[in-house]
């Protein structure tokens, strides 16, 4: 499998999830201003849409979107419970979070890193992440994930996302349960790995 990333982007969810999976990803650097790939190809032949990321697979079609490849690689290793069973309750509910990460958290920073939006509209966004992110800190009291004591694939993008808080001065030193997380998140071999491959940290 291939996966095109940009170093500490969204990409970093299903890169974490392949090393979680037990699967050593060719990595494929992706400059998101020229959309050029570091195998030399137009990224917007593999993808279209433009951003990262896309999951080249072994018979050569692509996955694009992030819930949807991390449930795919999910799915690959079964043997790593890295997602409940299709048509279960609790792949519902694995969902549920994914949805949820997706448009109330992720799609909450993008104004933010737009140089040209507006102060008071960057407040409004700010408030609202703040918002969400502390309803995220009650749901996980007593919890060591957000679907229990087990990892699974939306624990990987909750990671990455609040983790672009700390560029832009969003702090969650007052909610000790999202930080507990956050911290129970970086200790782990494959984050750890992850982030050393994108040079994200020594």
């Amino acid at each position: 499998m291939k996966l095109y990333y940009s170093p500490g982007a969204c990409s970093l969810s299903p890169h974490i999830v392949l090393r979680e999976a037990g699967i050593e990803p060719t990595l494929i650097p992706v400059n998101l201003g020229t959309k050029k790939a570091g195998n030399g190809k137009d990224y917007l032949t593999i993808n279209s849409k433009g951003y990262v990321p896309a999951l080249e697979l072994d018979d050569g079609q692509v996955l694009t979107e992030g819930p949807a490849i991390i449930q795919y690689i999910a799915d690959q290793a079964p043997e790593k419970n890295l997602a409940p069973k299709n048509g279960t309750i609790e792949r519902s509910r694995l969902q549920e979070w994914l949805n949820f990460i997706t448009t109330e958290l992720h799609k909450g920073f993008g104004p933010l890193f737009n140089p040209e939006m507006p102060d008071a509209a960057k407040a409004i966004f700010t408030k609202k992440l703040g918002d969400r992110l502390a309803w995220v800190d009650k749901q996980l009291t007593g919890k060591d994930y957000l679907m229990g004591k087990n990892f699974s694939v939306a624990d990987a993008y909750l990671f990455t996302v609040t983790g672009w808080g700390k560029y832009l001065s969003i702090s969650i030193d007052h909610l000790p349960n999202l930080s507990a997380f956050m911290a129970r998140m970086g200790a782990r071999p494959a984050v750890q790995a992850a982030l050393k491959a994108e040079k994200l940290k020594d």
